[in-house]
């Protein structure tokens, strides 16, 4: 890899243990095949035994412009270590870098899967430069809270995969402050679920109070609960009073029309459209 980054790296099929540590810009990871899972970049790092959450990723993107595409990144601790709880903290990507692009990407892990962060907080949070990420006709699972973090990303034509867990949350984005410009926005998703989670899973629950995520036609599977939302702790907790949760056009088994957890919205055409529009041109600049 060049000293200053900006290459593009070609990986052929197989299953790759390792860590990957992505520190210079413009790097590019693609595998020709079509197949995503043909090509697997894999390790089975955990939070406890690496000093925390944000240290267990297999795959760490903290510089910008980083792209890749036809490839499965994986975190199996789950299983490697089955004697453990189920949903152990384990990260396959930790993303801190500006303008990230995933498209055909494979993100497998079970307890928080994928994180999005912001980078530059001052110590108490303060003045965060959220970061911007893509997922384009991606494949993500997970079961408890696989999705978090503080930057603006969107899901576009994604498969989000629900794997089995008593209660399972999708999201868990987070503000430091109420005015971070940051949030996830999922369009033309689809919701999936291993069988047997019937009315278990719920959208998203906010790790933080002023948590901003919308779902736009998403076709949405039996899993998903009825009310949708749910309070971080509830009775502990009152996070989901400043949450910003908000659908348009769900479909399916789990969109529930008129059930939802009263505090999220439901927008009109014209609101889903221009928060379509403002995430896209945010999230997609510098798109190869």
């Amino acid at each position: 890899m060049p000293a200053t980054g900006h290459a593009l790296i070609s990986v052929a099929p197989g299953t790759y243990r390792e860590v990957l540590h992505i520190d210079k810009p413009g790097i590019q990871i693609r595998s020709p095949h079509s197949d995503a899972a043909r090509t697997a970049v894999v390790d089975d790092r955990s939070a406890g035994a690496n000093g925390g959450t944000l240290r267990s990723a297999t795959v760490n993107v903290t510089a910008d412009d980083f792209f890749a595409e036809n490839i499965a990144f994986q975190n199996d601790f789950n299983r490697t270590h089955p004697q453990l709880p189920q949903g152990s903290p384990a990260l396959a990507l930790l993303v801190k870098g500006d303008r990230a692009v995933f498209h055909n990407v494979r993100l497998l892990g079970n307890q928080d899967t994928v994180y999005l962060g912001s980078r530059n907080c001052s110590p108490d949070g303060q003045n965060c430069l959220p970061t911007r990420q893509y997922f384009s006709n991606c494949y993500i699972e997970g079961n408890v809270d696989f999705i978090f973090g503080d930057a603006r990303a969107v899901f576009e034509d994604c498969e989000i995969h629900s794997t089995e867990h008593s209660v399972g949350f999708i999201t868990a984005q987070a503000k430091h402050y109420p005015g971070e410009d940051s949030g996830f926005v999922f369009d033309h998703c689809k919701l999936t679920a291993a069988p047997g989670l019937t009315g278990m899973v719920y959208l998203g629950r906010p790790w933080r109070p002023d948590a901003t995520v919308i779902y736009l036609n998403t076709e949405m599977g039996d899993q998903i609960a009825p009310e949708g939302w749910r309070e971080w702790h509830p009775g502990e907790t009152h996070s989901l009073d400043t949450a910003h949760y908000a659908e348009y056009n769900s479909t399916g088994p789990g969109a529930h029309p008129g059930e939802r957890e009263p505090r999220a919205q439901i927008l009109t055409p014209e609101q889903a459209s221009a928060r379509r529009l403002s995430s896209c041109a945010e999230a997609t600049i510098g798109i190869r």
